[in-house]
C-alpha cells in the first residue's frame, strides 16, 4: 500500500513537472530568442547609425559615437523588458524592481555614473572637438589628440602613437587646455649674443629669420626685445606666431635660420645659445603680443 502512494505521488510529481515545463520552456525559448535577436539588432542599429552619421556633412563628429552608443543601450533595455514580459513578469512590477536596483546601483558606481554626467557636459559644452588636441595638466600622461568621445570614456592618440583610454570624469573635473582650438600659437625663442654685438643689426637678424616663413602669421607682427643683458652676454627675445598645425615645424625651423642669420654677420653676433621658451601667462611680451592680435 504504501508502494502504491509513493507512486502515484511520483505520477503526480511527474505530471506537474511536464506541466509547468509545456507551459513555461515555450515562454523561456521565446525570451532567449528575443534577448539573442535584440542584441544582435541593437550591434547592427549602431554600426547603421554610426555609418549615416558619417555621411551627414552638418553633424559634429564629437557626438557621433555619442548618439550611436545611446541608441544602443536603449534598443538592449527594451529588448530585457520584453525578454522579461515573456516570463510573465509586468511590467509595472518590473519598473518598480528596475527603480529599486536602480538606486542601488547609482550609489554602487556613482564613479561611472559621473563619467556618463561628465560626457554629457563635454558633449553640450564642447571644451574640444573629434581630432584637437588636448592636454590635462593635472594628470600626468594625459595628452593627445581626441579620437572619440564616448557615453564612458574619451579616446585620445598622444604624440607617439600611443592610444590612451581616458574616463571622461577626469578630463571634466580638472582644467584643460586645449591646443588646437585658437587660431594662433606664440613661438618664443631666447637668443643668447655677445653682449658686444650691434643690437640693432642682431634684432634685424632674428626678424629676417621669422619672416622667412610663410607660415608665421603677419598679425601679430613678430617682435624682439631685449630679455637682459649680463655676465656679457645680450639675451633677446624673438617672440612671433603661428598656426597650430605648423608650431612644431615652424619652432625647427626657425631655430635654425636664426643660428645662420646671426653666423652670417660675423664672429661677434654669433650666438651662444637657441632656446625655445614657453611663456607664462603673466609674461607681459606674451600678453601684449596678444592683445596686439
Amino acid at each position: 500500500m504504501h508502494q502504491e502512494l509513493n507512486t502515484d505521488q511520483l505520477t503526480q510529481v511527474g505530471a506537474l513537472a511536464w506541466t509547468w515545463a509545456a507551459a513555461i520552456l515555450p515562454r523561456l525559448v521565446t525570451a532567449l530568442l528575443i534577448l539573442i535577436a535584440g542584441i544582435a539588432l541593437a550591434n547592427w542599429a549602431q554600426r547603421a547609425v554610426s555609418r549615416f552619421l558619417g555621411r551627414a556633412q552638418h553633424l559634429d563628429p564629437t557626438v557621433r559615437p555619442f548618439l550611436a552608443a545611446a541608441l544602443r543601450y536603449a534598443l538592449l533595455v527594451l529588448v530585457i523588458v520584453a525578454a522579461l514580459e515573456q516570463l510573465g513578469v509586468q511590467a509595472t512590477s518590473l519598473l518598480a524592481v528596475l527603480g529599486a536596483a536602480g538606486l542601488a546601483i547609482g550609489l554602487a558606481l556613482q564613479g561611472t555614473l559621473s563619467n556618463i554626467a561628465a560626457g554629457l557636459m563635454l558633449l553640450w559644452l564642447r571644451p574640444f572637438h573629434v581630432g584637437e588636441f588636448i592636454e590635462v595638466p593635472s594628470v600626468a600622461g594625459v595628452a593627445g589628440w581626441v579620437r572619440e568621445i564616448g557615453l564612458f570614456v574619451c579616446q585620445l592618440e598622444t604624440f607617439d602613437g600611443l592610444f590612451l583610454f581616458v574616463p571622461n570624469s577626469a578630463l571634466w573635473n580638472a582644467p584643460l587646455k586645449n591646443h588646437s582650438r585658437n587660431l594662433g600659437r606664440v613661438l618664443s625663442l631666447a637668443v643668447v649674443v655677445p653682449a658686444t654685438a650691434d643690437r640693432a643689426r642682431a634684432r634685424q637678424a632674428l626678424l629676417d629669420a621669422a619672416t622667412q616663413d610663410q607660415r608665421i602669421l603677419k598679425t601679430p607682427e613678430p617682435a624682439v626685445f631685449i630679455d637682459n643683458v649680463s655676465g656679457g652676454n645680450l639675451v633677446l627675445n624673438l617672440v612671433c606666431w603661428t598656426t597650430p598645425a605648423g608650431a612644431g615645424t615652424v619652432q625647427r625651423g626657425i631655430i635654425e635660420r636664426v643660428e645662420r642669420g646671426l653666423a652670417a654677420l660675423g664672429p661677434d653676433f654669433a650666438a651662444s645659445t637657441v632656446t625655445r621658451l614657453v611663456p607664462p601667462d603673466t609674461d607681459p611680451s606674451r600678453l601684449m603680443t596678444s592683445a596686439d592680435g
